[in-house]
């Protein structure tokens, strides 16, 4: 087990330098800077001295070459560089949002959780039962539907229409603030996990050990419980881990919906500005949240199956 966790954490690093790589050289090579969007609004005159100055200021104005050893320098030191707008370290910035990232994807999570997987466990178990059939035509729609646009029809009932939530903000961090973009951000994965748990608990049921156990005089229940769950759980806990590994990257849209503070606005807000270094840093924090979430997963699917460290 030792082994099979230190190959996972292991091929993590490489999947980090090429990512790091590749968001310096995209935002390397996209057209303007921090210095030209500070006129961009029309307010003001462009003054070339106050853009060449400031860019001179960042380091922007360096070879492309020299500025990739310096931010790779920086990487490996943990540095994540310094914001151009607020001059304020770009970790200190990800670290005052990380919290409200960290409290809607769990509240999300939490939340299709909680739904998702006994829907999908009792539509198995009664297949072509109108329970079955609604929640296949809940989880298709859930998948469909675009979650901004699901966020604002929220906002409409129960904010403008009904008046039971507060529309948006994160206000005193209660939970009624949370309800609507946890709800938002969770429909997803509950529909995945409605899908996947029905799929994953016919394949076992369908098992020859299931008949077997039938045969023996197994109870239905006791069936279901030492038999069926266990073996499902394989491929719940993976699509949990995927599913909650990218809600900090699915949150971008919905934070900046729900005018949430958390690093999904903060990026958003970087990219209006050209704020590379915020921007590169954030992006880097999201997939190596992902990549850490994933490996997690790999260790508890090796503990849950153990022919899963011997491939």
């Amino acid at each position: 087990m030792l082994r099979f966790t230190l190959r996972r954490i292991f091929q993590i690093i490489p999947t980090v330098v090429v990512v790091a790589l590749l968001i310096f050289v995209i935002f390397s090579v996209v057209p303007g800077t921090f210095a030209a969007s500070l006129f961009a609004d029309g307010k003001r005159a462009a003054d070339p001295q106050m853009i060449a100055r400031l860019n001179e200021e960042f380091g922007l104005n360096k070879p492309l070459l020299e500025r990739f050893v310096a931010y790779v320098t920086d990487l490996a030191q943990f540095d994540l560089g310094t914001s151009f707008r607020t001059r304020q370290p770009v970790i200190d910035l990800i670290n005052d949002r990380m919290g409200a990232s960290l409290q809607l994807a769990i509240a999300a999570m939490v939340f299709a959780l909680v739904v998702g997987v006994p829907l999908g466990f009792l539509a198995a178990l009664r297949p072509g039962s109108v329970l079955d059939t609604v929640t296949m035509i809940g989880a298709v729609s859930g998948l469909s539907m675009p979650q901004f646009w699901l966020g604002l029809l929220m906002m409409y009932l129960f904010a403008l229409q009904l008046n039971w939530l507060p529309s948006f903000g994160y206000g005193d961090g209660s939970f009624r603030n949370l309800i609507l973009p946890a709800v938002t951000l969770g429909v997803t994965p509950l529909a995945l996990l409605a899908r996947t748990t029905r799929a994953g608990v016919l394949d076992v049921l369908n098992a020859d050990f299931i008949r077997t156990a039938h045969s023996k005089g197994m109870s239905e229940a006791k069936v279901v419980r030492w038999h069926v769950a266990r073996n499902a759980l394989v491929l719940i806990v993976t699509t949990v881990g995927l599913q909650f590994g990218s809600l900090i990257g699915q949150a971008v849209v919905i934070e900046k919906l729900f005018a949430w503070p958390g690093i999904g606005s903060l990026l958003v807000d970087s990219v209006a500005i050209r704020d590379i270094p915020v921007v590169q840093g954030t992006i880097l924090v999201i997939v190596l949240w992902f990549l850490v979430i994933n490996t997690a997963v790999d260790l508890i699917y090796a503990a849950i199956d153990p022919r899963i460290k011997q491939e």
